[in-house]
């Protein structure tokens, strides 16, 4: 199972809790509003790093922020990728990645708002807060110079060079990786917020898809939660993740070959197909949660809108405000499946940025590797090695199971 990519904490030198004189204590930014009153603070963390705040609609934080007063190690250099011949596939090796901070109790959690004792990596109080990982696989170089980032020596020359195939081949891992923190509080999953969070998250969500989608290099944009030690998650802060990748991701790639041999309109068939079965969980105006025909996972399911729409930031206003309710209500049944938090990977997949834009169709796929209250699916020879699968739930026994438990959930909480 992937080991979650959390920021590094030891980056900072003995003396990072010292403020630096020569830097204001508080600074008044600026804001852009966004859709459903949620307000978007951009400023910079003591290395450079991009850092911006979502502010909830009402929120009672004013303009003014806290400057990140420490002192930073320079970033370090852009990862290299190598391609794997055998599977056209690009690996990334990042070895600055290998020092992470794991399970940190409350008072050194670095998605916390910074403290007199803890150099944190969030300088003021926030609701949602975005920032660049520290540590990413991905970046901070960028294929072309930008205002912000200097062009990557050896950066792919676009999707052509990247599916060439042959031995020994590098190129730089252009791109971002960014940490979204869900709300400053110590634990907790986005299960956990309110409807008001989770709208305010899935419009920081929209808006770092449609900025990434504009830097140079950039193919795909990822946004994702792990949650839980079973799926190797280091920190207890509720937060997820932002990729943004400089290729097509390979799951991608077999989806877009998929459609290229059933047809453009592969998505609305699925849809169609899965609607009139016993495997829906949840339906909705503008989306249609179900477990897949062919779920591969004890815990699978699928979240798609119910129009085309290719990515987060393509979505409208009606749709954002009946996702954030309709997932916290999956969320939620998804816990309520067993008596302890279920482990999970939320992971929404979105249409590439210069391909596929006519018929990938957004969607979430929720998976959990948990079978049982106290057994696990672990991906072993069959599985790991040649990627062929065998399921030990029925798709049919599976979306029971999650209706059952969201009307648990859902009487619990009334």
């Amino acid at each position: 199972m992937n080991m979650e990519d959390s920021p590094e904490l030891r980056t900072t030198r003995p003396d990072a809790t010292k403020p630096d004189a020569t830097k204001p204590d508080a600074t008044k930014l600026g804001a852009t509003k966004l859709g459903a009153g949620v307000i978007k603070r951009a400023t910079r963390l003591a290395d450079g790093r991009e850092l911006i705040y979502y502010d909830d609609p009402g929120t009672t934080l004013g303009p003014d922020r806290s400057v990140d007063a420490r002192t930073l190690d320079p970033r370090p250099g852009t990862a290299n990728m190598r391609l794997d011949v055998l599977t056209g596939d690009w690996i990334t090796v990042a070895a600055n990645r290998q020092n992470r901070v794991m399970m940190p109790g409350a008072d050194a959690d670095p998605l916390a708002p910074q403290s007199p004792t803890n150099p944190s990596e969030v300088p003021s109080n926030y609701d949602v807060a975005v920032f660049e990982n520290r540590s990413p696989a991905f970046g901070p170089a960028l294929a072309e110079a930008t205002g912000d980032e200097s062009a990557a020596a050896d950066a792919p020359r676009g999707l052509d060079d990247l599916a060439a195939l042959d031995l020994g081949r590098t190129r730089t891992a252009v791109g971002r990786c960014e940490v979204v923190c869900f709300s400053p509080d110590h634990a907790g999953s986005f299960g956990t917020q309110t409807v008001t969070r989770a709208r305010t998250v899935i419009e920081a969500w929209a808006d770092r898809t449609a900025a990434l989608s504009q830097l140079p290099g950039i193919e795909q944009i990822f946004p994702f939660e792990n949650r839980g030690e079973a799926i190797g998650v280091t920190l207890p802060h509720p937060h997820g993740q932002i990729y943004a990748y400089p290729y097509v991701t390979p799951r991608t790639t077999r989806l877009l070959q998929s459609i290229e041999s059933t047809g453009a309109d592969l998505f609305q068939r699925i849809l169609e197909h899965e609607q009139n079965d016993a495997r829906v969980v949840l339906r909705g105006e503008h989306w249609t949660a179900f477990v897949p025909f062919a779920a591969r996972w004890p815990l699978e399911v699928h979240l798609m809108p119910n129009r085309h729409v290719p990515d987060l930031a393509e979505t409208t206003a009606a749709e954002r405000d009946e996702l954030a309710p309709l997932y916290l209500k999956l969320l939620r049944g998804v816990d309520a499946l067993y008596d302890t938090p279920t482990p999970y990977i939320a992971a929404w997949h979105q249409a590439p940025v210069h391909v596929g834009r006519d018929s990938v169709r957004l969607h979430l796929q929720l998976t959990s590797p948990r079978r049982a209250a106290d057994k696990l699916k672990f991906l072993a020879g069959s599985e790991a090695a040649m990627w062929a699968w065998a399921a030990e739930v029925t798709p049919e026994q599976g979306a029971e199971r999650l209706r059952d438990a969201i009307a648990r959930a859902e009487s619990a909480s009334a």
